[in-house]
């Protein structure tokens, strides 16, 4: 009865310890300091169980030495399955082999006690504690060994399979929210350069103006976007450097206008870099500026009962041919928003929709 408690015992601390949540908080950042932890546990449960049941059979002196030796021959047995058995057939779809070679471990191992021990040590059998109660403790401890050690090696190997997986996505995601933060038109760039070279031949102020701008961008694309988070004022920074460039680039004509709210406050309220940037981005390639007469975009920020509340509203190009060589620019909605989920799920609320008199309207909201 006894070894019937402490198996069940057993099976709900390592049913506690392999529940999802708990395995992914614990795992987090201990997942090596957890796995020996199990091996601890299990073989301090299992010493105390070979002691108790071989209790009855042998006195102190004699019960020391077997129990020892029940300890260290099952420590050979249980990393024997643990680290050969399963990773070798368990893992290689090999079932049948594996049971197999479990069930021969489980027979060799047990016959060896059986054996073994009566022999060496001076066991006593009677009425009451018979050579088939020892048989049935043997056996059973011994299958306790072997099903615990293929219960871990197989669910260890499961969960450092799925944390592979699930760090290859994180890391895939990574690199595409990296991508998505340190993109910058390279068309735009090389036509601001060329702009910049064509303004450099008859020397004037805008020039300097047009490098002052490309610098800040550049600045921005190779230091900040590789931060996790900026200052909105950073962002905001390099949204009127981009703004300053096209300005230049159509001598000061475009109708865009920003209203900010609690200018001060930009320095501290931080995000992830490139969220503004994109949307303005996609609003300069979408609203016809410079191209089209009547093209405008308007923006403003406001930070309110603790939302940043970010609001795009531009016109849309009636005539499309006009503008497809800004396809590229610009990295749409769906990076945004991956951004977001990343950083703020379930804080945020983005909005982008059309609307009359040929606008078109974004707005984003963000929790703080």
């Amino acid at each position: 009865m006894f070894l019937l408690i402490n198996i069940i015992f057993i099976l709900l601390v390592f049913r506690l310890l392999f529940n999802a949540k708990v395995l992914e908080t614990l795992m987090k950042y201990h997942w090596g300091f957890l796995l020996r932890f199990q091996h601890v546990f299990f073989f301090l449960v299992f010493l105390a169980i070979i002691f108790f049941t071989e209790n009855y059979f042998l006195d102190v002196p004699e019960l020391i030495w077997s129990v020892l030796f029940a300890f260290i021959l099952n420590i050979g047995i249980y990393y024997l399955v643990y680290f050969y058995l399963v990773p070798q057939f368990y893992l290689s779809n090999k079932y049948p082999e594996f049971i197999l070679y479990a069930l021969i471990c489980f027979l060799v191992s047990s016959l060896f006690r059986i054996l073994l021990e009566p022999a060496v040590f001076n066991m006593k059998f009677n009425e009451t504690l018979s050579n088939t109660k020892f048989l049935y403790n043997v056996y059973t401890v011994q299958g306790i060994v072997i099903l615990v050690a293929s219960f871990l090696g197989i669910t260890k190997n499961k969960f450092l399979i799925e944390q592979d997986f699930k760090n290859l996505g994180e890391e895939k995601d990574q690199l595409y929210l990296d991508l998505l933060k340190s993109k910058l038109n390279p068309h735009f760039l090389l036509n601001t350069l060329n702009n910049i070279y064509s303004k450099s031949i008859t020397p004037s102020e805008n020039t300097s103006e047009s490098i002052l701008h490309l610098s800040k961008l550049l600045q921005y694309v190779i230091y900040d976007t590789n931060k996790e988070y900026i200052t909105i004022s950073q962002e905001f920074s390099s949204i009127q450097s981009l703004k300053g460039l096209y300005q230049l680039k159509y001598n000061n004509l475009l109708d865009i206008s920003f209203d900010i709210e609690d200018e001060e406050t930009l320095d501290l309220i931080e995000i992830p870099p490139s969220i503004c940037l994109t949307l303005f981005e996609n609003a300069l390639k979408h609203s016809a500026v410079g191209i089209e007469a009547g093209s405008f975009i308007k923006l403003s920020y406001t930070i309110e009962n603790h939302e940043f509340l970010f609001d795009i509203r531009n016109s849309v190009a009636q005539n499309r041919t006009l503008v497809s060589n800004l396809n590229d620019s610009g990295l749409g909605n769906e990076a945004v928003i991956s951004i977001l989920k990343k950083y703020y799920p379930e804080r945020f609320t983005f909005i982008s929709e059309s609307m009359e008199n040929n606008m078109y309207q974004t707005i984003l909201k963000i929790k703080l």
